[in-house]
């Protein structure tokens, strides 16, 4: 369940005199998971809940609308990626202006103090919040120190390459590497769906998919890639998926196509969750419909192959 709120009412014991986090947390990847763990152990010592506190919408999709790029988790898959982190209770700010026009003054004092009786925080060194982020970290310390809340700043986790950050796995997905980006989260990636009807091409050369539409989030880049399907009904089912257009048929549109293996059901209309584990090729126009099946079989050999190698 998401707790959505907009004021103090909203909200009941068990998300007061805590520790909180207030951040995007957009992806739950391996730095999110080292602020949390610290979060964890300040509400420990203090006896109280590890609150993480985000929003929704992001902030930015209101302050500059059309140029914000697309969320990696929806508010239901952070909210379940931050409490196997460890996090005790999850809630969500409904985002409007009457949030953004609060000076940070008067935010810290609404919902750090307020709502949330916060007796600890735990933040990175580039939490700003406020209205236009006037407030920063040297303006919480002096916040925080004048109610006697403790506060811990948690330095950004980096690797061989960079920082670990949204931004970098957003920029992996496009390229299509969700390996790696699955190395920096603390999940594989995973999009939701809705099952819709297609062309049928699929059927007709004896690979049929499930048609993805309604994604909300992030699309991996063109390429196909060895998946795990999540059911309704709680299966787990290997996966090879499409995403892009189909050349071999001259037909130029972006299309999500999900082929299941070893499984035979009507999923039109379901809603339909698809971890992405590897990628096995980019998109290739083939010379003829029998070229693509000898594909097809060959990148599905290698989808087993690969799935079969995953842990549980």
């Amino acid at each position: 369940m998401v707790n959505r709120h907009r004021t103090a009412d909203d909200l009941d014991g068990k998300y007061r005199a805590g520790a909180v986090s207030i951040g995007n947390f957009d992806g739950v990847h391996r730095g999110h998971a080292v602020l949390v763990s610290r979060l964890c152990q300040m509400a420990t010592s203090l006896g109280g809940p590890a609150v993480a506190v985000t929003f929704d919408p992001a902030p930015a999709a209101i302050l500059r609308p059309g140029g914000v790029p697309p969320q990696l988790t929806t508010i239901e898959r952070r909210t379940q990626l931050l409490k196997l982190c460890g996090v005790d209770q999850v809630v969500v700010c409904k985002t409007d202006r009457e949030l953004l026009s609060q000076t940070p003054e008067e935010f810290f004092s609404r919902l750090v103090i307020g709502e949330l009786a916060a007796l600890g925080m735990v933040e990175g060194p580039n939490f700003y919040f406020g209205r236009n982020r006037a407030g920063n970290t040297q303006l919480l310390g002096k916040l925080c120190q004048e109610h006697g809340i403790e506060l811990e700043i948690v330095e950004p986790q980096s690797d061989s390459s960079s920082i670990i950050s949204s931004t970098r796995v957003r920029e992996l997905l496009v390229d299509g590497n969700v390996d790696e980006a699955n190395r920096l989260l603390t999940a594989p990636y995973r999009l939701k769906g809705t099952v819709v009807r297609g062309a049928a091409r699929g059927r007709e050369i004896g690979f049929p998919t499930a048609n993805l539409a309604n994604v909300l989030t992030l699309v991996p880049g063109h390429g196909v890639y060895a998946c795990r399907v999540l059911l309704d009904d709680g299966q787990s089912i290997a996966a090879a998926t499409h995403i892009g257009p189909n050349p071999t048929f001259g037909d130029d549109g972006v299309k999500i196509e999900v082929h299941l293996l070893d499984f035979e059901r009507d999923l039109y209309g379901t809603e339909m969750e698809v971890d992405f584990i590897a990628c096995v090729r980019g998109v290739v126009k083939f010379d003829s419909r029998s070229d693509l099946i000898q594909q097809l079989r060959r990148d599905i050999a290698v989808i087993r192959a690969c799935l079969s190698q995953e842990p549980g």
